[in-house]
């Protein structure tokens, strides 16, 4: 039997036993053997699954009282810890390390009743736009084998594609989610800076990373955003305010002011249905009654190398820890201190962590700490200012979340420049701390997805759900 992509869909059949948690594991379980060639799932906690599954259904069956995400099978980012679980954000410097702790987003659903299924393939350390620069080979985009996933969440975004999971955890640092999302046909958020814990989230870039959900429908994102969100001792940068209840949807403002980036939506090399799509939206939401304004963002061509030069620096000092003397992969060939720590980082580390923590050792040295990074959190600041100017006068900012739909396997793996440049839409947001959402708006002449990004002001996420909500509705 086949069940329904959305929990919201699932949830009322195993509540009133329709469908049992056992069945809906069997069913995961056998999709995801079947689809052993995605590459999505490093590991699949079968067994444990299976357990979970029965012990859940015994307390259906018996009238306990559940959790909110009893029959959900959720599957973690290969950089989310879960206590006694393998995590090595998909590289061999932690392989074969477990977890000591569960992250506070995994201990939340948990405590929801969900049931971790496994772990997902990802670029290394979060590391890449294509899924391609894994440990473990790259993920293959369900609808077509012969393109990527997109990345880093690449596994986490084609678990969901391909319904082997009813949803997964990414982490977005400069478009992690939202970009695997847009190639696969999915919801993927970033949250506020703050807003969802980061304790177990093993670190890329600090001042960025935030972890959000990738699901099939934005009722499922809803539901997931109220459980894993709010205040965590265990997190300084988390915030304390209220969570509001972001599943109960309220209807949007009768008129509604969006702006759309004319710069984006005309920047060179956006593949024509995209923004022929978000145009399309565009004069859509006009006939709504809404106000659709362009406004140029005139720092566009500033966003990826401040994103790059900040991001490389905060990866250098977070990848630091990994020598080859605490913990994770220690080289058989070092013979001293200094040959255990240079053996075991260059041969541990895959090209583009290599790469990504040379520059940013390159741009915190004490000869061009004041040419590039200081310059680069000016100009951060001044992406801070101007996107906050953006939403004094719009509730929302919609552009494409892509420049292309997904691309070909291998077609920018020898360009870093060329791949660095498909964040070039999503990482306004995180530069400015700002929450995202990325929503499915059809596909292209050749049936991959197309998404359309959804941006708001601070801390509005539960605005920006409904908004998704609402949009979904109106466009598809």
């Amino acid at each position: 039997m086949s069940y329904p992509k959305g929990f919201n869909i699932i949830q009322p059949e195993v509540a009133s036993g329709k469908y049992s948690c056992t069945d809906l594991a069997r069913f995961y379980l056998s999709n995801i053997e079947a689809n052993r060639h995605l590459n999505a799932f490093l590991e699949v906690y079968k067994d444990e699954t299976l357990q979970k599954a029965a012990e859940l259904d015994l307390r259906i069956n018996s009238g306990d009282k559940v959790g909110k995400l009893a029959g959900m099978f959720i599957g973690l980012k290969d950089n989310i810890c879960y206590k006694n679980h393998k995590v090595s954000a998909s590289s061999k410097i932690l392989e074969g390390f477990e977890s000591l702790y569960s992250a506070t987003v995994t201990e939340r659903l948990l405590a929801e009743d969900a049931i971790i299924i496994g772990r997902l393939n990802c670029d290394e350390f979060a590391m890449g736009a294509s899924n391609e620069n894994s440990a473990y080979g790259p993920v293959l985009n369900a609808q077509d084998n012969t393109k990527v996933s997109g990345g880093s969440s690449g596994g986490a975004a084609v678990a969901v594609q391909a319904n082997l999971c009813t949803a997964t955890l990414g982490s977005d640092t400069g478009g992690s989610v939202r970009q695997p999302a847009a190639f696969t046909g999915n919801f993927g958020i970033k949250p506020t800076y703050g807003r969802i814990s980061r304790y177990g989230l093993l670190p890329y870039a600090s001042s960025f990373d935030q972890i959000g959900p990738v699901t099939s429908t934005i009722q499922d994102m809803a539901l997931l955003m109220e459980i894993i969100s709010g205040d965590d001792g265990m997190d300084a940068t988390a915030s304390d305010k209220p969570i509001e209840t972001y599943s109960n949807f309220s209807a949007i403002k009768p008129k509604t002011r969006i702006a759309y980036l004319e710069n984006y939506v005309n920047a060179d090399g956006v593949q024509p249905e995209i923004k022929n799509k978000t145009l399309e939206i565009v004069e859509q939401l006009r006939n709504e009654g809404h106000t659709v304004e362009p406004v140029s963002f005139d720092l566009l061509d500033y966003l990826v190398p401040c994103y790059y030069v900040l991001t490389t620096a905060e990866a250098s000092s977070n990848l630091s820890r990994y020598s080859g003397i605490l913990y994770g992969y220690r080289s058989p060939n070092s013979t001293d201190l200094e040959s255990t720590i240079k053996k075991s980082r260059s041969e541990g580390f895959g090209d583009e962590v290599k790469r990504r923590i040379m520059a940013g050792t390159f741009v915190l040295s004490s000869d061009y700490y004041d040419a590039y990074y200081s310059k680069a959190q000016k100009v951060r600041r001044e992406i801070s200012d101007q996107t906050k100017a953006l939403f004094a006068n719009y509730d929302f900012v919609i552009n494409p979340t892509t420049p292309t739909t997904a691309f070909e396997l291998g077609g920018k793996i020898t360009d870093p420049i060329a791949m660095y440049l498909a964040d070039i839409f999503t990482v306004q947001a995180p530069l400015a701390g700002n929450p995202a959402i990325n929503i499915p708006a059809g596909t292209d002449n050749n049936g991959m997805p197309i998404g359309v990004q959804v941006m708001t002001d601070l801390f509005k996420e539960k605005e920006m759900l409904d908004f998704a909500k609402y949009l979904t509705e109106l466009i598809n």
